[in-house]
Parts: C-alpha cells; structure tokens; sequence
C-alpha cells in the first residue's frame, strides 16, 4: 500500500488545503444559517431561559448576577471582556485549526472531526431548546446588557457581538449550549495537548476559563449553558475517531481504491500530481534506463 494510503487508513497524515476549505465553511455556513432558521419564538426562549435560572438557583449555583454586576461596574473588565465574547472566537478556533494542519498532520482530522461534530450538536441545542440569554430577560432578574453598555467602544451594537445594523442576522436565542465556551475548550485541549511550550499550555488552561467568565458576566450565557458546552466537547471528541473509520471505510470502498485521493499529500508535496524533486530524479533514472532496452529491441 503506497504510504499516504497507509497514513489515511490509519487515520493520519495531512488533509489537503483544497478539500478542507470547502468543508470547513460548508460547516459554518449551515451552523450560521442554521441558527437563522432555528429562532424560536421568543416567549419559548424566555420560558426556558427563566427555567434554567430556577434550576440554577435550586441547586444554589448563581455565579452570573455577581460577575454581571462586576463587568458592568468596572469597564476595566467590562470592555475586554465585550471585545473577547465580540471577537475571539472568530480568530482563535482558526488559528489554532491552521496550526494543527501545519504542525500536527497526524492529529489535525481527529480534532478538526470533533469539533465539527459538537458544532452540530450545538446547532441541535439551539434548535430544540431556543433560550432566552440573561440579558433577555426581564429586568426584574437584575442582569444588565454589557455589550450594550459598551458598544459605544466597538463595532456591536445591543443584538450580542452582531456589528451594528447587522443583528437580524443573528440569532440572539441560541444560548444553550455555549459554543464559545465550548470552542475556546477546544482550542485549549488540543495546544495543551501537542504544544511543547510551557507558556502556550499556560495559556490554553487560562483561555477556556476566561472565556467562561466572558460569557456570563456579559449575561449572554448561563452557568449551565457553559457546563452544556462543555459536555459538547466531549461528546464531539468520543465521536471523532468513529466517525473518521467510518469515513476511511467508506473512502475506501470508492471503485480503484483511491483511498487518499484528494485527501492527502504526500511528502514535498503542495499540490496534487505535483512532482517532487526526488521523483523527477527517479523518473528520469527510469527513462534513460528505459531508452537502451528498446533500442536493444
């Protein structure tokens, strides 16, 4: 079996820039126009926003009032924090994708697979059980809107981190689970994981933690909301390497065996069918070996 099957069969190797751009935005696109089409009514999404205030306050688990007051008190904290909740999922769940596929190929499916599959999960919470987020409900529960009240300082206006004028274009009932919570876990399992630097481990602890902290003192999440988008995480990661020898066996039954056509490439190569500098070597070896045979003929 040449070595980039092998290395697809087992689940390894680099994944083609061509094949994962499509796929990845494929992903996103029907996450966002999912999240669109699954609004909910409103009176649904505050019922189950208060339900879960209930449950949190039954079970004396309240940390979001307090971090509330003190994001909304202290623009010290409030105004990063809106930057963060506005921006840094966009950015870093990128990053860190683009830094496994070029330093981690033999990891990058596993993780790239997971978190995918919790994004849909995700996409099924929003559309089963649209929720309220705290700073949709009535003011009678004591959350402010710290977007809002800081938007004056960046590109948001008061519909989440939508940029101003631009908020019928998201879904501001699509609070449970956290998939900010649950992508910055993401993101910092898999550099704490395979990053040999004690400052980036350092940083993938404290990235999901804040993140967390984010989400609810910006009253854009509950305490539950966060601890669903975690138990998403894990659910996407137990799924992942299922899903990838379903997927490889299902490539593999492809008439002519191209298991890794299209998928991966192999060593110096950027492009497919593009010739290394050691197989051009090689093939011109052959080609003058081949010259005198026939002439012998």
């Amino acid at each position: 079996m040449p070595s980039a099957a092998r290395r697809t069969a087992a689940g390894g190797g680099r994944p083609r820039w061509w094949t994962e751009l499509p796929l990845l935005a494929a992903v996103y696109l029907a996450y966002t126009a999912g999240r669109l089409l699954a609004r909910g009514d409103v009176h649904t999404a505050t019922g189950n926003g208060t339900a879960l205030l209930r449950v949190e306050r039954a079970l004396r688990l309240t940390p979001e009032p307090a971090l509330n007051r003190l994001f909304t008190t202290t623009p010290a904290l409030g105004i990063p924090a809106a930057f963060a909740y506005a921006a840094l999922h966009y950015l870093v769940t990128p990053a860190v994708l683009v830094w496994l596929w070029r330093r981690r190929p033999d990891d990058y499916r596993t993780l790239r697979s997971g978190l995918l599959i919790a994004t849909l999960i995700g996409l099924a919470g929003f559309t089963f059980f649209p929720t309220a987020p705290p700073r949709l409900l009535d003011a009678g529960h004591g959350f402010t809107d710290s977007m809002a009240q800081y938007a004056g300082y960046g590109w948001w206006g008061g519909e989440a981190s939508a940029p101003r004028g631009l908020g019928g274009l998201t879904n501001q009932y699509a609070a449970m689970p956290s998939l900010h919570v649950g992508w910055a876990l993401w993101c910092g399992a898999a550099v704490w994981r395979l990053s040999p630097s004690r400052m980036a481990r350092t940083l993938a602890v404290a990235y999901p933690v804040a993140i967390a902290l984010v989400v609810m003192g910006t009253a854009n999440h509950y305490l539950l909301d966060v601890l669903a988008g975690i138990a998403v995480m894990g659910v996407g990661a137990l799924l992942a390497r299922p899903f990838l020898r379903r997927a490889d066996a299902l490539r593999g039954r492809v008439p002519g065996g191209v298991v890794s056509a299209g998928c991966e490439t192999s060593a110096g190569e950027r492009f497919p069918r593009q010739p290394t500098r050691g197989s051009r070597s090689a093939d011109g070896a052959a080609g003058a070996d081949s010259e005198p045979a026939a002439a012998a003929h």
